[in-house]
């Protein structure tokens, strides 16, 4: 009884202190810009709250989702370098660069100049990785990882060099996910319902780079500006962390699965550059921009070679 009060008493704590940095993190770049008479404090005040209350939410679900059983003290650390063939870490990274684009974008929506919404975008971002990273630290099933927070770093740098650069996004990380059949051998590792599968099936997840082809075209030409290019990485045969098991909890065998990577060719389009009028379809379009949407895919594995997908997803 003792642990378990231990227990509930420090995810208490790590909600706390999480949703501390975060709140001052908003603060301080609102103490920081207030003085300029440009900024909509309004709408600085709507992302502020807005934000410390979707990011709590956001613990709240992944609590139940992900962390509920598994919690443990002390903190530690692990090193996951080998786990699921490097597809996590493509998972941090592209996570932290959605959140400091967000980031950015709400407060350039607030009139915040361009560094300051840069900076604090990419700070928002990384900050709400890191929590993660410390309830990883309090699991028993993870751990906090240096490769995980080097992957972060990248894709909150990624962001934030590419904006200071170029004041655009040339390069986006993206998103795409389908059903896999490798969950039903493992329901308690890959999840159990929907919801867990999309984030703990790594054989359904793949990450792309997507390049923008016209932002490095001369100003007059006429090639389409949303078009993009964007090769993919994922991986199938995936039940454990660097292995396989042969059996299950109930101790029935699991069919043998070889662990293979899988590399993606395939086009793509940057919705954000398509211009429109429409306040609903900007907010749209900024949605779907870290989605891979299906396109005719080419595929490389070392199992099936070349492979041609009329549309993958």
């Amino acid at each position: 009884m003792k642990n378990k009060n231990l227990y509930k008493i420090s995810f208490k704590r790590i909600v706390l202190v999480a949703l501390f940095l975060v709140f001052s993190t908003a603060l301080s770049a609102q103490s920081d810009t207030i003085r300029n008479d440009s900024i909509n404090k309004k709408r600085l005040n709507t992302v502020i709250y807005g934000s410390v209350g979707f990011y709590s939410a956001s613990l709240v679900v992944l609590y139940y989702v992900w962390y509920k059983d598994n919690m443990a003290l002390p903190f530690h650390f692990i090193n996951d370098s080998q786990y699921w063939l490097q597809i996590d870490k493509m998972g941090h990274m592209t996570t932290a660069y959605t959140l400091s684009n967000y980031g950015y974008w709400l407060l350039r929506w607030s009139n915040v100049p361009e560094n300051k919404s840069i900076g604090y975008g990419a700070l928002m971002g990384f900050g709400a990785m890191t929590v993660i990273e410390i309830l990883d630290g309090f699991s028993s099933d993870y751990g906090a990882s240096w490769g995980d927070m080097a992957a972060n770093t990248i894709g909150t740098g990624l962001f934030a060099g590419q904006q200071l650069l170029w004041h655009e996004q040339r390069f986006r990380l993206k998103f795409s996910y389908h059903p896999s059949d490798y969950c039903q051998c493992r329901p308690e590792k890959l999840g159990e319902n929907h919801l867990q599968r999309i984030l703990k099936d790594y054989n359904g997840h793949t990450y792309w780079l997507s390049a923008n082809i016209y932002s490095f075209l001369k100003k007059e030409s006429k090639f389409p500006s949303w078009i993009n290019v964007a090769v993919g990485y994922g991986g199938k045969g995936l039940l454990g962390e660097t292995s396989n098991p042969e059996y299950d909890n109930d101790g029935n065998p699991i069919p043998r699965f070889e662990r293979v990577r899988q590399y993606y060719v395939s086009m793509d389009i940057d919705w954000t550059r398509i211009k429109t009028n429409s306040n609903f379809l900007k907010f749209l379009f900024k949605g779907l921009s870290f989605v891979k949407l299906p396109f005719p895919t080419l595929e490389y594995n070392k199992e099936d070679q070349l492979v041609f997908h009329w549309l993958y997803f």
